[in-house]
């Protein structure tokens, strides 16, 4: 015997099969009653509180066509909320005015980049570290020799 379908009728009808024999099968789909509402039930017990979530975590955020349906994908783990987001991009705007040609021409930027490297202070790699030494108290001539160091380093630095 195979059942084809199941229906179910509203309280108070009658249950009813309808069968039929199909080559050697024999085929049969009910239609029975629901039962009316019961009564209301007692109140519960209260149940134990349910654990809070942490954090939310952000795990994507994904570009879609323009015209496909944005869309947020959430799971939790038990202790944290994780979310992916999926936004359609919108869709291409108009092309644009042409704009007014560029200010800069290839001789003004020539020269900009000429005085620049004038400018550029030189690489001081060449000067090697202090060697020096200090007594306590300190005295003129190791206050002299490091005064020279340090203007010899200021001069590298300055073109």
């Amino acid at each position: 015997m195979v059942v084809d379908s199941g229906t179910t009728l509203g309280p108070g009808q009658p249950a009813s099969v309808t069968l039929s024999i199909i080559g050697t099968v024999l085929h049969a789909s009910f239609a029975i009653p629901c039962g009316a509402d019961g009564l209301q039930g007692l109140q519960g017990i209260p149940g134990s509180p349910g654990q809070p979530f942490s954090n939310v975590i952000i795990d994507g955020v994904n570009t879609l066509n323009s015209g496909e349906p944005a869309s947020v994908w959430i799971s939790f783990d038990g202790v944290n909320v994780h979310l992916v987001f999926n936004i359609p991009r919108g869709p291409q705007g108009e092309q644009g005015i042409q704009g007014p040609p560029g200010e800069v021409t290839n001789a003004a930027m020539t020269s900009a980049i000429s005085s620049a490297l004038t400018d550029t202070a030189r690489n001081p790699i060449g000067i090697a570290p202090f060697t020096g030494t200090f007594s306590d108290p300190v005295t003129p001539a190791e206050m002299q020799s490091f005064a020279a160091y340090v203007e010899s380093f200021r001069a590298a630095l300055v073109r």
